[in-house]
Parts: structure tokens; sequence; C-alpha cells
């Protein structure tokens, strides 16, 4: 399957809000995405109900991931289910045993067992201690995820370039506007 963090990420960006273009309109897309990523097998194909749960999945992994940057003092150390969307009693996955340990895999296959490869890699993600990392820029216009590679774990925007410089220009031409004496342009 590759980097689990870098699968959530991948998924989560497939709705660009900024843009507002989302790569999975549909279910062929879908299933073209899934496969796209070896998570379903070549021919197998997606339907509504598959594409609605993956929205949710999609979104409510978002809104987790926002939601651990606006967790007091910015710690992200909540419970591993915490803020996860409903979208995943609709995944079911096992334990299984292998050669490398124990793993989550999908019970089912197509569309649905492809977005509980997923849902498996938000648990090894959080398992190996990457999830504190994962994040959604904090320029509201923006939300794209991210992996936080700071040392600190303090990288609040996806660019610093591009939606640091907004919010922060943002917030001093808001500055500038209630100063006494400041002239309004």
């Amino acid at each position: 399957m590759g980097n689990p963090a870098d699968l959530v990420i991948d998924f989560v960006n497939t709705y660009d809000v900024e843009s507002d273009a989302d790569s999975i309109p549909t279910p062929a897309a879908l299933a073209a995405w899934l496969g796209g990523r070896g998570l379903i097998r070549p021919g197998e194909v997606a339907d509504e109900t598959d594409l609605a749960t993956a929205a949710g999945l999609r979104e409510g992994l978002r809104a987790a991931l926002r939601h651990d940057r606006d967790r007091p003092g910015g710690e992200n150390d909540h419970e591993p289910g915490a803020g996860l969307p409903r979208a995943f009693p609709a995944l079911p996955l096992r334990v299984a045993l292998t050669a490398d340990g124990p793993v989550l895999e999908p019970v089912v296959t197509g569309a649905l067992g492809g977005l509980a490869e997923i849902a498996a890699a938000v648990m090894s993600t959080h398992a190996c201690g990457m999830w504190p990392r994962l994040k959604v820029c904090a320029e509201s216009t923006c939300q794209w995820a991210f992996v936080d590679s700071s040392k600190n774990r303090s990288r609040s925007w996806c660019s610093m370039r591009v939606c640091g410089n907004r919010t922060k220009t943002r917030a001093y031409r808001a500055r500038r506007q209630t100063e006494p004496g400041s002239r309004h342009l």
C-alpha cells in the first residue's frame, strides 16, 4: 500500500476547497482513483452509495485533521477515533496476522474495500505516531491536507508563501483599519 499517511493526505486532497474542484465527482472517477492506487482490482466499479461513502469519509477526515489543529494548546493527543467520520462503520475491517505483525484489512472487496483500505491507513498512521503530523491548512479558503514536517509540529499552512502570507496580510490590514489615526484606503 505504500506510506499510509500519503494515502490519507492524497485522499483528503481529492477535493480542492479553494477551487471547489472534486477529482472524484462520479462513481467511475472513484473507481479510477482507487484503482490507480491499487486499492481495487482492475474492472471493479463503484456506485452512488460508494461515492457518498467516499465523500463522507473524505470530509470526515478533513474535519478530524482540522479538529486536531484546533485543540487547546495545539496538541494532537486525542483518542484515536475522536472526530473521525461516520463512514467508518460502513467500511468493515478485520485484524489479520502477517509476517510483519497484525494489520487491519478490509472484510469486503470493491470500492468499499478500497475505502476500507483508507480507513486502515488512518489507523496505521495513528499507530506509527504519524497522525499528529497530518493537518489541514489553517487558511479557511484552502483546507489542503499536508504532513507537518516541522520539528515542533507547529506548521499551520500548506504553504507559508501562499496561505500563510494571505492570512498574515489579512490580519495586518484588519489591525491597520482599527488603529487610531490610520487612513482607510
